[in-house]
């Protein structure tokens, strides 16, 4: 079988040749969620954007979402306010953790930063599996979000 940090290597150029030449922020994160869903079929995988003074429901790939997320609020909120990934092996265990679906068990959340280094989206993954985001997923997430980042804030 594969090993997760094999198909992260694999997924990243296809990625990039993806949204090679698109600046719609929708299109792209549309894209990307859908090729990380593809490749890794978590529970759910997705963006929110930040709107208004709060992180907006993008793009995503799964079930029903939160809409609105406050600045500090659960995993996406933190890692918003923060302005680091937050990798939650238990969501039981996170203070203030949003259950927007009660099978969520582990979750990733990664800043998209824009330009200036300020954060213009999360991308928020969920498993329904306990410990499923280890460093290798921070690693290789964080290089999606910074090809998502060059792409479509940092033109």
């Amino acid at each position: 079988m594969e090993k997760k940090e094999e198909r992260y290597e694999r997924l990243l150029p296809q990625l990039a040749a993806l949204v090679e030449g698109e600046t719609d922020e929708t299109a792209v994160m549309a894209n990307v969620a859908a090729a990380l869903q593809t490749e890794f079929e978590w529970w759910w995988t997705g963006f929110y954007r930040v709107r208004g003074g709060e992180l907006l429901l993008g793009p995503f790939q799964g079930t029903v979402a939160c809409m609105h997320i406050g600045y500090g609020k659960g995993v996406c909120g933190t890692a918003w306010k923060e302005g680091q990934t937050q990798v939650v092996p238990d969501v039981e265990l996170f203070p203030g953790h949003i259950a927007c679906s009660e099978l969520s068990r582990s979750e990733i959340v990664v800043p998209v930063r824009g330009q200036n280094g300020e954060i213009r989206a999360v991308l928020d993954i969920d498993s329904k599996q306990l410990g499923t985001f280890d460093e290798t997923d921070r690693h290789y997430l964080e290089k999606v979000a910074a090809i998502i980042s060059q792409q479509i804030y940092n033109q």
